[in-house]
């Protein structure tokens, strides 16, 4: 069970990871759409390549570069005669699966170029089980109460939840303690029933990934959600995000210095 799967545990992996969340995302369509990028060097106008977006949401979009992109670099995007100056916010790790990925948002007065198109759709989810590398296959010959809590490792994570029910009235925010692929701990929220349906915005890493689940149990301040299904396009950002909290902290080790001496 989820419950069990999100109790606090103290010997969990953790990274140093601290969330520098540029703003949260309430709504994000998967959508391709081809687009002109002008990178800016010092003020003036650059090179331009052509790409196209992962995602677009109203205040700017995710895209992919073969130039070396930088948190910060200004880079102007066109679509048929709509234009803006978007801003780096985000960029993926070089060595993982989104390599060459990165998120813009336009910069204050400037509108998209893809605002009809968010006009027009909505977000749409999926199953969270459906796919992902990171899924786990039950054992053979393991009890259901086994496959649940060994469905995947959890993960000890610094960041925040905004929460909502599902069709119903916000919940806040809360800390988010912990997270798995198929569940997560939150804590500092409101106390919600167990079976409560929820929207939830997971900031973490500097990606935002939307989910919808239920909460399988409370606990004083504490609150294991279960995923059911997760925002289209939002499945790479939580594999990304599994992937980074994998990875052991540099800090473990420290630097050691080998003094050698001769023994008289």
């Amino acid at each position: 069970m989820i419950a069990e799967e999100m109790q606090p545990q103290q010997s969990a992996s953790t990274a140093d990871v601290r969330p520098q969340i540029a703003g949260r995302i309430e709504k994000l369509i998967h959508l391709a759409l081809p687009v002109r990028l002008i990178h800016m060097q010092n003020g003036e106008r650059g090179g331009m390549e052509f790409a196209c977006t992962y995602d677009i949401h109203p205040r700017g979009a995710r895209l992919r570069s073969a130039r070396d992109v930088q948190v910060g670099d200004l880079i102007t995007i066109e679509r048929g005669r709509s234009k803006s100056l978007c801003r780096v916010v985000w960029t993926a790790d070089p060595d993982s699966a989104l390599q060459g990925q990165f998120t813009v948002e336009c910069i204050e007065g400037n509108k998209t170029p893809w605002e009809q198109e968010l006009r027009q759709m909505e977000e749409q989810y999926l199953p969270v089980s459906a796919s992902g590398p990171n899924r786990t296959r039950p054992t053979n010959g393991s009890r259901k109460g086994e496959q649940n809590r060994r469905r995947g490792p959890r993960f000890q994570v610094e960041g925040e939840a905004d929460l909502a029910e599902i069709g119903g009235r916000s919940r806040g925010e809360g800390r988010l303690e912990q997270l798995s692929e198929h569940g997560c701990l939150i804590s500092g929220s409101e106390a919600l029933a167990a079976g409560t349906g929820l929207r939830l915005i997971l900031n973490m890493c500097d990606v935002s990934i939307a989910l919808r689940g239920h909460v399988r149990y409370t606990a004083g301040s504490a609150m294991g959600v279960e995923f059911q299904e997760i925002r289209q396009g939002d499945r790479p950002l939580l594999d990304y995000v599994l992937t980074r909290l994998k990875k052991p902290r540099s800090e473990d080790f420290a630097d050691l210095e080998v003094i050698t001496e001769h023994i008289v």
